[in-house]
């Protein structure tokens, strides 16, 4: 193992558990209310959000390691009982799709968990040459799983600084 692969592997091991400790952060006692808090009616929610970004991370992350997501193999597509075809990672959702997210904050949090327990899995496996491996060369330049994996990170953070935004106003609206 080189110097360099090490790094590359603890640089991105720091990345995901930043992600999985926000998810805490945001999911934790979460009141069923505040989860399903809108700004607006084409708002995302606290739910949506963090079911989105989990099912991103591990569509993303599972395609990457060549395994079946947590999504289907750990069950979670029937636990969370969303109405959405087991493919749907929420990409594209209108906002009445949106509003069909309604699970408990601790059922999502679990999907979450499960899905950073694989993607740390993965990460372990990785050297400079998985990480400069082409994953889509419909892109230019053709995206690596080094690029697949911080856009990965990038987008999971944008969604947690959302729905810790949608969380912070709905605790206020709903006490109000």
């Amino acid at each position: 193992m080189s110097t360099d692969d090490h790094a590359s592997r603890e640089l991105l091991t720091d990345s995901f558990q930043r992600i999985a400790d926000l998810v805490v952060g945001v999911t934790d006692n979460l009141a069923a209310a505040t989860a399903a808090y809108r700004l607006d009616a084409e708002a995302n929610t606290v739910a949506w959000l963090v079911w989105h970004l989990s099912r991103i991370q591990d569509d993303h992350v599972g395609d990457l390691a060549g395994s079946e997501q947590a999504w289907t193999s750990a069950g979670w597509h029937e636990r969370l009982e969303l109405p959405f075809e087991v493919a749907d990672t929420g990409y594209g959702h209108t906002p009445e799709q949106v509003a069909e997210v309604q699970v408990a904050a601790e059922l999502v949090a679990g999907y979450h968990a499960d899905v950073h327990r694989r993607t740390l899995a993965y990460v372990r496996s990785i050297d400079g040459s998985e990480l400069s491996r082409v994953v889509d060369d419909s892109w230019n330049p053709p995206v690596t799983a080094g690029a697949r994996l911080v856009s990965v990170i990038g987008d999971a953070l944008q969604h947690l600084g959302q729905a810790a935004y949608v969380r912070g106003v709905a605790e206020r609206s709903i006490s109000s």
